[in-house]
């Protein structure tokens, strides 16, 4: 069964000519009452006709274009424009000659081509009705036809103003949707350089200390045992990036799979960095647990790249309010900034900053030292 929830739904699912069968339905049979009868614009005054015969062409004629009055406008105006003109002049006054203004309106709406040539015959088309009704008996005088003309005027106006507005908001619609793009893009190539520099880096490293290992089988199985690990946690990691460009895939992608800290400094003391970790506190779920992984991930990568073997420091502290990152290494040559097409540490300036956070990273005491405050609870 369907709930009333989902008739406006199905509605607007129906063709426009359909939509707006009801209209021209409602506006003809409202001229056939009789309690209307000649209750509808009267231009020019000329004295009531009564109903007859003819009445329901014109009635016909200025009513029923309205079912395509989105799909041809042009057409449903011309024929309306006459069916109205033939009311006035024959004197009927019918409440169907509302359909003019209506017809004005979704012209100056859904019309694409020729609009000002046809704003223009419209105006010279009136001439003529107004001149014929003139010579007819009228006493509307030129400030009665000019006003009248002003106000079909005003019809056409709301709906070119209507056309304009649909036009800018389809355009805004464009260009956030363009944005979205533009920030998912940069968010994934963030992810992949994060996850593909820090595993390849582990990996050269650890692959370069195992060629020094031929004479100690054990830490030769281990080497290579870690290279294995990591190799399979970089495919992981990189398979669930590329399942987020997946549009049937249900994860979040706004909270990507991230290890454990202690994984991660683990990993690479396998790797052969002395690392001191030092973790405070509950991590918190969401996006600043996020970024203060890869604030560190980032940071022990560089170590490895730019000191390895160097003793590095690592200290997380996790508050209520932020998540607060430390991470140093002595000597070595560290740059503020890893290779990759201007990602790596300013890459994580922009993770830090979009959730109002600090972040630094620079030289101290001869070494390299990476700080981060993160809010947490703060938008991603």
């Amino acid at each position: 069964m369907i709930g009333l929830r989902q008739v406006p739904d199905l509605w607007r699912r129906r063709d426009v000519t359909v939509r707006d069968t009801p209209l021209a339905l409602l506006l003809a049979l409202a001229s056939l009452v009789p309690a209307l009868e000649n209750r509808g614009t009267q231009l020019g005054d000329l004295p009531t006709r009564p109903a007859d015969a003819l009445a329901a062409v014109v009635i016909a004629l200025e009513c029923l274009p309205l079912v395509v009055r989105r799909r041809w406008p042009l057409v449903t105006l011309a024929v309306v424009a006459a069916g109205f003109a033939a009311d006035q002049l024959l004197a009927y006054h019918t409440v169907a000659g509302t359909a003019l203004p209506l017809a004005l309106l979704s012209t100056g709406l859904h019309l694409d081509h020729h609009r000002r040539a046809t704003a223009v015959l419209a105006t010279a088309a009136y001439v003529p009705l107004a001149v014929a009704l003139d010579r007819g008996g009228s006493t509307e005088g030129v400030a009665g036809f000019v006003t009248f003309y002003l106000a079909l005027a005003a019809a056409w106006a709301l709906g070119a103003w209507l056309r304009l507005s649909r036009a800018a908001e389809a355009e805004h619609r464009r260009h956030v949707a363009e944005a979205t793009r533009q920030a998912e893009r940069t968010r994934i190539a963030r992810e992949l350089h994060d996850v593909v520099t820090h595993h390849v880096t582990a990996m050269v490293v650890q692959a370069e200390a195992a060629r020094y290992l031929g004479g100690a089988p054990e830490r030769l199985d281990r080497a290579l045992a870690a290279i294995t690990d990591t190799g399979r946690r970089s495919i992981a990691d990189l398979r669930h990036l590329l399942d987020l460009l997946n549009p049937d895939h249900d994860a979040d992608p706004r909270t990507p799979s991230v290890g454990e800290l202690s994984g991660l400094v683990e990993r690479t003391r396998r790797a052969g960095q002395p690392v001191e970790f030092t973790e405070e506190g509950v991590p918190p779920p969401g996006s600043a647990r996020m970024v203060a992984y890869r604030v560190v991930q980032e940071a022990l990568t560089n170590a490895l790249k730019h000191a390895h073997g160097r003793p590095t420091t690592v200290l997380v502290r996790h508050g209520e309010s932020e998540i607060v990152v430390e991470v140093g290494t002595e000597g070595g040559g560290a740059t503020a900034a890893s290779p990759g097409g201007g990602r790596g540490l300013a890459g994580l300036r922009d993770r830090v900053g979009v959730l109002g956070g600090e972040f630094s990273a620079g030289g101290r005491d001869g070494g390299f030292v990476v700080r981060a405050r993160i809010p947490v609870g703060s938008p991603s």
